[in-house]
């Protein structure tokens, strides 16, 4: 094995600069890669915007090359993002003043052996935004000489390296893909399943509107104005809205907000149970309310009537016509709909015996979509532990063949 050295990246690289600020066009000019096409450690050339280069010149140094890694250096959540371009460009490209190309001296390095060394200090990149004041800009000379790459001075032992990375990689790509294959599946399985019971297709069952089957239907209140005077907050009542009916899975268990006494005395607390559907902003949701609580004028709430059907059995009914309500909802400056969307609209309602079997079946095919959901969680979290713990390998010298055959082994 040849020696290894250390050194920092304004030592091994020829250039280390931000893009251009670009003059945008919706066609014709140059390929800007902004922060949205470094991603997963590719990059994306469908998602580039367009450049008028009659408006600003781009010096040659900023095109893009073989072998260059884009940076993201700016923005909380993206910026240290690291990608490599291994092949050509589909045409001459550079990149906007987000992102920022790296670029190695020629013959120091094995392509993408390079690309790879980036990779492996990715997170501490990412860290290095993160500091007095809440910083989210990564300099050219925070690039340059806080951050080193360890490297084999034998190009032939950084591209065995790469052999074996690649095959890894590729491997763990696979295992994510048909893991997330197998969960779409499930996922599939039971939309058929819930369209096919209660689809607007379904036959022969009576069919009501909302309000037939509710023993109390409307929307929320929020008269106070302003909404967001202090005193209308922190106390004990949970004030729901609407991101917390969108994270809800099926029940609604969190909140993140509260009324105090003033906040109650000018809304409504709706009981346990109520279904709630939300009619602005994330149109369309629905959960159902695991403890009292009161909602503004964007949610509607359900009182179901128990003698006629159950709250879970609207709550699957209603996911059917997800896709036509949030249509209806289109082309305002902010999508919503109204009570009124619902006042004529009428749905399947067969015998509650009927209810139950349909809903009882439909929560056994929903409680293997979250176990499988549960199950991808975790795969995705031990493969890319693996992707860490054989990059770390193999910039310490300590990656072998074999050993990646192992550990691909016990995560399969």
């Amino acid at each position: 094995m040849s020696a290894w050295k250390e050194e920092s990246l304004g030592e091994v690289c020829q250039f280390i600069n931000r893009g251009i600020s670009p003059t945008y066009l919706e066609a014709g000019g140059v390929a800007v890669l902004n922060q949205k096409c470094v991603r997963d450690h590719r990059v994306n050339f469908d998602l580039a915007r367009r450049h008028d280069s009659n408006a600003k010149r781009i010096s040659p140094d900023r095109f893009v090359r073989v072998s260059d890694v884009l940076i993201n250096s700016t923005g909380t959540g993206t910026l240290g993002r690291v990608a490599q371009i291994r092949e050509a460009p589909p045409e001459p490209t550079t990149v906007d003043s987000h992102v920022t190309i790296v670029r190695p001296k020629e013959g120091l390095f094995h392509s993408e052996f390079f690309g790879y060394a980036l990779v492996a200090i990715e997170e501490k990149i990412q860290q290095g935004g993160e500091g007095c004041g809440g910083q989210t800009e990564l300099s050219r000379s925070k690039l340059a000489n806080e951050y080193r790459v360890s490297f084999p001075t034998d190009r032939n032992e950084q591209r065995l390296i790469v052999e074996i990375l690649d095959e890894a990689f590729e491997a763990i790509a696979t295992a994510k893909a048909n893991a997330e294959k197998n969960l779409q599946n499930a996922r599939d399985v039971f939309e058929s399943k819930l369209y096919a019971l209660l689809g607007q297709d379904a036959g022969g069952w009576p069919r009501k509107t909302l309000r037939e089957i509710a023993v109390d239907f409307g929307r929320g209140k929020s008269k106070h104005r302003p909404r967001n005077d202090p005193k209308l907050y922190g106390g004990p009542y949970p004030f729901i809205q609407t991101g917390d009916v969108r994270g809800a899975e099926h029940l609604i268990t969190e909140y993140t907000q509260t009324y105090s006494e003033a906040g109650l005395a000018q809304s409504k607390l709706w009981p346990r149970g109520t279904l709630c559907i939300t009619i602005a902003a994330n149109i369309a949701e629905t959960g159902v309310l695991n403890f009292a609580a009161c909602f503004p004028d964007s949610v509607i709430g359900v009182v179901v009537d128990e003698r006629q059907t159950s709250s879970k059995y609207l709550e699957y009914m209603l996911h059917t016509v997800k896709a036509d309500l949030k249509a209806k909802g289109k082309g305002s400056a902010q999508d919503n709909i109204n009570l009124a969307t619902f006042e004529n609209e009428r749905f399947p309602f067969p015998d509650l015996d009927t209810q139950a079997r349909v809903v009882s079946l439909l929560d056994d095919l929903s409680s293997e979509v979250q176990r499988l959901e549960g199950l991808l969680g975790l795969k995705l979290a031990a493969l890319d532990e693996l992707k860490k713990s054989l990059l770390h390998q193999a910039f310490s010298g300590a990656l072998t063949s074999k050993s990646t055959d192992k550990q691909l082994a016990e995560v399969a």
